[in-house]
């Protein structure tokens, strides 16, 4: 009932309780809604200009880059494509600019697979690579990774001299490991031994100046060897004397290297690189129809190969999981050392088959010397993901460097300071030379009577001293 005593239904009690209770917590939660009503917005729009002119552009501009959200959005397909290509366009064009400049130097060529792997900083990826090696590993993660590293590429552990895995720090130093003695005896009545463990990929004589990469395809050995006259861009640095006389005169007699008086005694010949001829006047001029004719000559007319010999080649590949040391293949005197700062292409079967010139393209050390037949060169060739190149007797090679100073040429030194008898730096079969970081390929150039045949098959796995060829 009301005041006045009429009675209410219990329905209308029910629904003013009800709109109280809404008006009580509508006016807890919007207490501004029921005092104060705005008509325009222009008091909120002054005041914040005035908050804005009062903060310094710079806590604006972090302000924006904290609170703006980034979006990550995927580049399309096409996009990427059609940036390689104008990649590739302007190389070919720049190539095309400089051919009459620089007609001798090698190109990419191949499919597209091979256009979009030149593209890449892979002499970057390669010192990263190194870099990521020589990172030291925990103790506890040495046994395992290691085994599991020998698992997947085929490692034979009880090889190793030193077979607690904990002593290797990293990957590089279980890369370079040191085999047992007589884990790889050499065989000394071959004629030529495997330099190395690994896979025989190719070999045969070599025809004209043109070495046969794959069938089909070849690359020129000048290019790859360089011109026996020498680069006018070379650097010649002779190394110290440190060598005795006695044992020298032994080495030279017992494997058949011949030297002269003059080479004992310190007197170097260098032979003369400029023709001359007598004009109407009977006046020496330069002859330069000679110096064309001796420019484009034959390679192995240049090497001056002895009667009844011929120029052989071997090309052998290592695997990631092979022995990455190399040795002497023979006895014989490296005379010169010549460093070409290429490309790292990778040196697989796949890449071989699909980049021609791939292994002048390549950075590569180019030893050229002499042993009891005549001309003998050994070239290791460097890699995608190989670190560096070493040699034993040679501290002053750098490989994969960022300071390029040969780029457009070669590094050229020479050993003629070891040893004044032999003019170069004496190799006994079987001498550790050197070795990579990681898997690549040793390429043996040499010169050898016609009757030399080569003991192996292409696609055969050889281990480092087993024989390659014999003379019959």
């Amino acid at each position: 009932m009301n005041r006045l005593g009429i009675p209410i239904p219990r329905t209308v009690l029910r629904r003013a309780s009800y709109g109280s209770v809404l008006l009580r917590q509508s006016s807890r939660y919007y207490p501004s809604a029921s005092l104060q009503r705005d008509f325009h917005a222009t008091r909120k729009t002054l005041s914040s200009q005035q908050t804005s002119t009062q903060e310094s552009y710079a806590s604006r501009v972090k302000k924006a880059w904290r609170d703006t959200p980034i979006k990550w959005s995927p580049i399309p397909i096409g996009l990427g494509l059609a940036f390689i290509t104008f990649l590739q366009y302007r190389k070919i064009m720049e190539r095309e600019a400089n051919r009459d400049q620089d007609s001798s130097k090698a190109v990419v060529v191949g499919p597209w697979q091979v256009h979009v792997i030149s593209e890449l900083p892979l002499k970057t990826i390669s010192r990263l690579w190194g870099a990521f090696n020589s990172i030291n590993l925990p103790m506890w993660f040495r046994v395992p990774g290691f085994k599991l590293y020998s698992w997947i590429f085929g490692c034979d552990l009880d090889e190793i001299k030193d077979p607690d895995l904990t002593h290797y720090s990293n990957l590089s130093e279980f890369f370079y490991r040191e085999l047992k003695d007589g884990a790889r005896p050499i065989d000394y009545s071959a004629t030529l031994a495997s330099p190395s463990d690994g896979r025989v990929f190719h070999f045969g004589i070599v025809d004209g100046e043109r070495v046969e990469q794959i069938k089909g395809m070849s690359y020129s050995l000048d290019q790859f060897l360089g011109s026996p006259k020498g680069s006018e861009t070379a650097q010649i640095i002779k190394a110290t004397q440190s060598a005795n006389i006695v044992d020298e005169e032994e080495f030279a007699e017992v494997n058949g290297i011949s030297y002269t008086l003059d080479s004992l005694l310190g007197h170097s010949k260098q032979p003369t690189l400029e023709h001359k001829r007598q004009d109407s006047e009977g006046n020496v001029v330069p002859d330069v129809e000679a110096d064309r004719k001796s420019k484009n000559a034959d390679y192995r007319q240049l090497l001056k190969l002895r009667p009844g010999n011929a120029l052989f080649f071997c090309v052998i590949y290592l695997a990631p999981g092979d022995y990455h040391r190399f040795h002497s293949p023979t006895n014989w005197v490296a005379e010169t050392r010549r460093h070409f700062s290429g490309e790292l292409y990778s040196v697989s079967p796949w890449m071989v088959k699909k980049l021609q010139d791939l292994f002048v393209l390549n950075e590569r050390v180019v030893l050229l010397g002499k042993w009891r037949y005549g001309f003998f060169s050994m070239v290791p060739v460097g890699a995608t993901n190989v670190g560096s190149i070493v040699l034993n007797f040679d501290k002053e090679l750098r490989t994969n460097s960022r300071e390029d100073r040969h780029r457009r040429g070669f590094g050229e030194l020479s050993y003629s300071g070891v040893s004044r008898l032999l003019n170069g730096q004496p190799l006994r079969v079987g001498d550790e030379m050197g070795g990579f970081k990681l898997g690549s390929t040793v390429v043996l150039v040499f010169e050898a009577p016609e009757k030399f045949k080569f003991v192996i098959e292409a696609g055969q796995r050889v281990k480092m001293g087993q024989a390659l060829g014999r003379i019959e």
